[in-house]
């Protein structure tokens, strides 16, 4: 079956709790349901959409977590990335930011339909986690992703 070719920019959240793990979502493409992976919250930006704007949005929209813009630091890193999802052949430029968000709730009640069928949990993962887990998690290398966060305030 031929993909359809799909171009995107998105913006990757990376909410940081009270302990200073990531939140990861746990998932699975639908032509492939039997390899889940773990992945970053984020999402294509929308028009014109600054990324720090859709940074925001789908943190709220795939996590139920509300953060304003100015509460992100970042960008933290980029990259471009070529894969499958359903029926689409996808070339996806990514750029990642963090939010603390401390000790939050996650709710999926504001996600698309498909991301809700193809959503099967969340974690909260330490660097050490992600370090020696032998499960698949996306991008492979979050955890030096994640080691460039610097804080510009103290804890709230």
């Amino acid at each position: 079956m031929t993909k359809i070719p799909l171009r995107r920019f998105t913006a990757r959240a990376l909410p940081i709790n009270q302990d200073g793990k990531v939140l990861l979502l746990h998932g699975f493409n639908p032509a492939r349901p039997d390899t889940p992976f773990w992945f970053t919250v984020g999402g294509a930006t929308e028009g014109d959409e600054a990324l720090v704007d859709a940074a925001t949005r789908e943190l709220f929209e795939e996590a139920g977590i509300t953060a304003s813009t100015s509460d992100f630091t970042g960008p933290l890193g980029t990259s471009t990335i070529e894969f499958d999802f359903a029926e689409y052949a996808i070339t996806q430029d990514q750029t990642f930011f963090a939010v603390r968000v401390g000790e939050v709730a996650v709710s999926y009640a504001h996600m698309e339909q498909i991301e809700k069928e193809t959503t099967l949990g969340h974690r909260w993962w330490s660097i050490e986690d992600l370090e020696t887990t032998t499960e698949t998690f996306f991008p492979a290398d979050l955890p030096a992703i994640l080691r460039k966060i610097t804080w510009d305030a103290a804890p709230e």
